[in-house]
């Protein structure tokens, strides 16, 4: 199919080609051979007439057309792809639809049991890909470019181009191992926290801070940090056996002091809770598997914190 003299099949492989800036990872990406690709690009080259892609020391470098088609051709084939793949019917105990969400280690361990079990529940045969955070700076990318489904981080970080919604609220606790000097010293000061070593979580892909690293810079709160590390689930185990603190999230604090000699304690000084939400593509928002998700992903927020409220894990729902 052409239209304006283009042929409209190469635009799947011009998006793929401008987000991998490599031939050969498009290609694959497309399963096709690179000499088609790169037969693909010629004639995208000519259309255009632009090189598109050019080589700048060993790697592939978008030209300033291609810079400008990059977003156009990726919502042209989003919206193509909301048009026509998407079912107009939902059934989940006959799809065999895939879901592909991206989820922090927190949220994997907290929220994700909850969600997988509601779905056991309905005799549910959808399947789900659970895939780390992209890069935190721009994590709609990954939904833009058709990467994800879903994509659950907190609030700030949700790109106010894509609707979203907010799950749960989550506040911050100290974790201390229970043989160190902090865990038997009373309510934790902030001069015990500023004084203390800490270990500190950075996820990899970005630079951007976390909620309680942005807190502490806004607030001039100087933290000697002896530990760095990309796991939020590992930040309480590594304190074992230290002297060390670690800035936690509530929810995963107390999953982690169940099976662990670990002390929690308030933070010192009064801190935001975070907003953990959900977010999906503008154009797919009346899609009935993500409808149905969305409304799963708000069950399984409910009943993880009833859990913890229980202490056991429920046995009914709120949910009709």
């Amino acid at each position: 199919m052409r239209f304006n003299k283009l042929d409209l099949n190469l635009l799947v492989a011009l998006d793929a080609m401008l987000a991998e800036r490599s031939v050969s990872r498009a290609a694959e990406r497309l399963h096709v051979s690179q000499s088609t690709m790169s037969s693909s690009l010629t004639r995208l080259r000519t259309y255009f007439e632009d090189e598109l892609l050019v080589q700048v020391g060993r790697k592939l470098e978008l030209t300033p057309r291609a810079e400008t088609l990059k977003e156009a051709v990726c919502d042209v084939l989003s919206r193509v792809d909301t048009a026509i793949a998407t079912q107009p019917q939902f059934d989940p105990t006959q799809s065999d639809r895939e879901f592909r969400m991206f989820v922090s280690d927190y949220t994997l361990v907290t929220l994700m049991p909850h969600l997988l079990a509601l779905a056991r529940r309905q005799s549910s045969t959808v399947r789900f890909q659970l895939s780390p955070l992209p890069q935190m700076d721009r994590p709609q990318r990954a939904l833009e470019r058709g990467d994800a489904d879903l994509l659950v981080i907190p609030r700030n970080y949700c790109s106010r181009e894509h609707p979203a919604e907010v799950l749960f609220e989550e506040e911050f606790n100290c974790v201390v191992w229970s043989g160190s000097r902090f865990a038997h010293a009373g309510e934790l000061t902030l001069d015990q926290y500023v004084a203390a070593g800490h270990v500190v979580t950075q996820p990899t892909g970005t630079d951007q801070p976390t909620l309680e690293s942005w807190f502490m810079q806004r607030h001039g709160i100087v933290r000697r940090v002896e530990v760095t590390t990309y796991s939020f689930v590992a930040a309480p185990f590594v304190v074992i056996g230290t002297e060390c603190i670690a800035t936690v999230h509530g929810r995963l604090a107390r999953l982690a002091q169940r099976s662990q000699p670990l002390k929690l304690h308030a933070f010192p000084v009064p801190m935001p809770r975070m907003e953990q939400a959900m977010q999906w593509h503008k154009y797919r928002t009346h899609d009935p598997g993500l409808v149905w998700l969305r409304g799963l992903l708000h069950e399984a927020a409910w009943l993880m914190d009833a859990e913890q409220t229980a202490g056991a894990r429920p046995t009914a729902s709120r949910f009709p």
